[in-house]
């Protein structure tokens, strides 16, 4: 099953007020588990950069300055998502600026119903807990100290490593199902125990196996039991 973990930042909150989309990270997951591809955009937003928001991702105008137009990836970027589930930690506000972004190019919208919200998934199975994505880093023992200021693709991965844990740990399938790696499936032999070397002793005794071969006579050779 293919999946996107997935991550932006932008000039601010609302694209109806014209916040923009500064930066797209995407990593891709097969069964659960990067591949090794993903998609990474910094991104022009044709407007400067308030205050607030540089203090939480760093990216102010010189650096975005020279960066392409969203217009000039989207079409790679849709491309890259296809019809991928998209991992998202409070998948409303990406999906509303992704949108937005889609919407002013009149390309059609990414359908809700695509995006997985680990914000949700984490808020039902540890209720009143701190659901931040820095707060699950903690709980599952995930390293993020790379990250000084939030970043789309280094929070794409982390996000990840999050929904494994958030779905059951890092062997979903408890190792006995094939592996997916870069390259594409990845062949393994599900684990299957090997016979004893000496096969344990009866635990029944001969009064048992007497006793039970007696009642199974008596009941004819009509039933199952002695076929």
């Amino acid at each position: 099953m293919r999946e996107i973990s997935l991550d932006t930042e932008t000039t601010g909150f609302d694209p109806e007020t014209g916040d923009r989309v500064v930066e797209i990270g995407a990593v891709e997951l097969n069964g659960h588990m990067p591949t090794g591809r993903s998609f990474h955009e910094y991104l022009n937003p044709e407007r400067s950069m308030p205050q607030g928001a540089f203090e939480v991702h760093g990216l102010g105008d010189d650096f975005l300055r020279d960066k392409p137009l969203f217009r000039d990836v989207a079409q790679a970027f849709v491309d890259f998502v296809g019809d991928a589930k998209l991992v998202i930690h409070n998948a409303a506000f990406d999906m509303k600026f992704l949108n937005a972004e889609l919407g002013w190019l009149n390309m059609a919208p990414l359908p809700m119903d695509q995006a997985i919200d680990t914000l949700a998934i984490a808020r039902r199975r540890f209720p009143g807990a701190p659901s931040s994505l820095d707060a699950l880093c903690r709980r599952f023992g995930i390293d993020n100290s790379s990250r000084t200021y939030h970043g789309a693709l280094l929070d794409a991965e982390i996000l990840a490593e999050v929904y494994l844990e958030l779905i059951g740990g890092r062997q979903p399938d408890f190792g006995l199902g094939a592996g997916e790696g870069q390259g594409g499936p990845v062949a393994s032999t599900a684990w299957r125990p090997e016979p004893r070397p000496t096969p344990l002793p009866p635990r029944i005794t001969p009064e048992e196996a007497a006793a039970h071969a007696a009642l199974v006579d008596s009941l004819g050779a009509d039933s199952l039991w002695p076929r």
